[in-house]
């Protein structure tokens, strides 16, 4: 059927927390009540990156892009839009420094440099509907794997692609599917990693919300490739939108022919179970991932034998996460030399960012490889928020360093990021300003790696542990000179004698901001002052006489009751009862209290 309009609306998890799915029944209702549901077909899609904006609303064919788009907002959208060919100005979004009206979505900064491959459905189709997918190129590339193309012709175009592992290492995949196809034995796996356990981390969540048959595709071509017949995806349960979807799109495969036995007649089988995952973030390790799956416990074991040999119940298995099977359809369709083009000479193809933190346009963003911190910080991501000044962008989550302001013009690709002592991780980028404090950041992924290491290798086990108890006692104001020498060998310790990499890597966020910010943490240590404010134990509170109303709202927020004074005089501070606590100061509407 032909309609008139189509109104895209976001469907992944941001949007839909924020009443995307109210939006969405909505724009049906008031359809139906202005009598024009036959004209607007209205589509849930997966995510379009904008989460800074959401929940979006984009209609066609006007390529009307609206921002913050409320429930009420819906009525408005038919009304004026579908009804009487009229955008609605207030909802367009607008740059925000021309003020002038945006529509299409190449007219937005934010998607001004990115190149989508992995995320080229998301935002486009709805990702309930394998019709969708296919008439976007979808299963196309699965057409010549399993008719046209041996399991040898396949692994040369993963290799002309350059194609390397999203997952953090960045081994060629070429070679991991090649290393199990020539491995011995009759049954082999395929895994799925969806294990996305990084802070702020949300790329691989996006991707299968948004475009579930792109993995499963993916998935099957592995299995073609090195002569698997059954697949797992490994997904946190935490994940329940992209676990339904998944499921969807896994009875509509078979439903199709595409999974199951004899897939479309060409005699291979292949099929894919779902295994959900506790969310603990050692099974991100392929390992450790391999024993959960098992239904052990998630713990690393030494390698090798590598997986590609001995992996799953101790058969040939192969593991990639979501962004690189999501890639692998692409290539099969337009061929290994078409991605190969994009990217930088070892690191091909684009990566897919999960940009979080102080900056003024945090969404999914996909660049193709080489392109500079700062143009995804200050072009794409609009800068720092607030006007305050940059301080420093974490990439690789727990296991990346923070890197400063003198290398966000170095283009981005695996080895760059590993010279500059961080790493490209799945794909998280956090970026920090002038509040935010190297100590306490420090301290808060030790603490997480802490909570996440299975503890059986004494290197990370204590190693964490150490590292956490010294930051701590510097962020109290009782730290040591002797404290930094003493972080620097247990990290170092830690990354060569670890077992896997959780352990080998924890202690990079220490690593980089004591080469990188060392001033920082002196200061700490001789002044016993954190000039971010973000070490309480350090931070002191105090009523300026001279600007104290006495207006008392100061002490009428102060839990711990240690503000006094009389009315319409200037109050002092207990400093022996204050907590700490920034209530006084985040409250005071004159300018009347420090933060030393």
């Amino acid at each position: 059927m032909a309609y008139n309009h189509y109104i895209l609306t976001c469907g992944g998890t941001a949007c839909e927390s924020n009443k995307g799915d109210e939006i969405y029944s909505r724009l049906i209702a008031e359809a139906e009540k202005l009598g024009v549901k036959d004209q607007v077909q209205i589509v849930k899609t997966g995510c379009f990156g904008f989460c800074e904006r959401g929940p979006i609303v984009k209609v066609l064919p006007e390529e009307s892009f609206y921002v913050d788009v409320k429930p009420g907002d819906a009525a408005e959208i038919i009304a004026e839009q579908i009804l009487k060919g009229r955008e609605v100005p207030r909802l367009l979004y607008k740059q925000d420094e021309a003020k002038k009206k945006t529509t299409a979505i190449e007219d937005i900064e934010f998607y001004h440099k990115q190149f989508r491959v992995v995320l080229r459905n998301c935002g486009v189709i709805n990702p309930e509907s394998i019709d969708e997918y296919i008439a976007r190129e979808g299963y196309q590339g699965l057409e010549k794997v399993l008719f046209d193309w041996t399991p040898e012709h396949l692994i040369e175009e993963m290799k002309i692609s350059g194609l390397r592992g999203r997952g953090g290492a960045g081994f060629p995949t070429w070679l991991k599917w090649d290393l199990a196809r020539k491995a011995q034995g009759d049954v082999k796996y395929v895994i799925c990693n969806a294990d996305e356990g990084d802070p702020g981390a949300y790329m691989d969540r996006s991707t299968i919300e948004g475009d579930p048959h792109s993995i499963i595709e993916g998935m099957i071509t592995a299995g073609k490739a090195i002569g698997a017949h059954l697949g797992y995806v490994y997904i946190r349960a935490e994940y329940p939108l992209a676990i339904d979807r998944l499921r969807i799109a896994l009875d509509q495969a078979r439903g199709y022919g595409l999974l199951g036995t004899n897939i479309l007649g060409s005699g291979f089988d292949f099929d894919i179970e779902i295994r959900l995952g506790a969310g603990a973030f050692v099974c991100g390790e392929e390992t450790a991932l391999i024993k959960s799956v098992e239904g052990n416990r998630g713990m690393p074991v030494p390698k090798p034998p590598f997986p590609a040999n001995k992996g799953l119940w101790q058969r040939p298995t192969i593991i990639n996460n979501v962004e690189t099977l999501a890639n692998v359809p692409v290539i099969t369709a337009k061929g290994g030399a078409w991605l190969a083009r994009i990217g930088t000479e070892k690191s091909k193809g684009t990566k897919v960012f999960a940009l979080t933190g102080k900056v003024k346009n945090s969404g999914l963003v996909e660049v193709p490889m080489g392109t500079t911190l700062r143009e995804i910080i200050f072009e794409i991501g609009g800068g720092i928020k607030d006007k305050k000044k940059f301080k420093g962008v974490q990439t690789g989550g727990p296991s990346g360093g923070i890197l400063t302001e003198s290398v966000l013009d170095t283009p981005i690709d695996y080895e760059s990021l590993t010279a500059m002592g961080s790493m490209m991780g799945s794909g998280g980028m956090i970026v920090m300003d002038e509040d935010d404090c190297v100590v306490d950041v420090a301290r808060f992924y030790m603490d997480f790696c802490v909570d996440e290491s299975c503890g059986k290798c004494s290197p990370c086990r204590i190693g964490t542990t150490q590292i956490l108890n010294i930051l701590e006692k510097i962020a109290r104001g009782s730290g040591e000179e002797s404290d930094l020498d003493k972080l620097n060998d247990i990290g170092k310790a830690m990354t060569k004698a670890s077992l896997c990499m959780l352990g080998g890597s924890a202690a990079n966020p220490t690593l980089s901001t004591l080469k990188n910010f060392r001033q920082e943490y002196l200061e700490h240590i001789r002044d016993r002052k954190c000039r971010a404010g973000k070490c309480k134990h350090l931070v002191r509170y105090e009523i300026l006489a001279d600007k104290c109303i006495g207006c008392g709202l100061c002490a009428r927020r102060c839990p711990v009751n240690c503000i006094s004074g009389d009315k319409r005089q200037p109050h002092v501070i207990d400093q022996s009862k204050c907590i700490k606590c920034g209530e006084c100061f985040k409250n005071c509407k004159f300018s009347a209290i420090s933060k030393n």
